[in-house]
């Protein structure tokens, strides 16, 4: 599996976006979490609003630098499931 990259963006204005203990590694490089559009199947910490909202809010999984290679493997299997060829970043 291919390396994942850190980036920490500590200048935005919304640096750290989640509530953590420790942010020096809190992961920016999923800025937008790349698996929230798989709904209940992503696979992070959410939860459903009453009004029928995905609230992730207290979701770290995309933030936390080991999770990168996980999300990356995800994106490409699903990929490959829509028939799109190997993958990104794949040859």
């Amino acid at each position: 599996m291919k390396r994942c990259e850190f980036f920490r963006n500590e200048e935005c204005e919304y640096f750290p976006c989640h509530a953590v203990t420790d942010a020096s590694r809190f992961n920016c490089l999923f800025c937008y979490c790349p698996l929230y559009f798989l709904g209940e199947d992503c696979g992070g910490d959410f939860r459903m609003t009453e009004s029928g909202l995905k609230d992730c809010s207290d979701c770290l999984y995309p933030h936390l630098p080991e999770n990168c290679p996980f999300i990356l493997e995800r994106l490409r299997a699903l990929y490959r499931e829509a028939g799109n060829g190997t993958g990104p970043g794949e040859r």
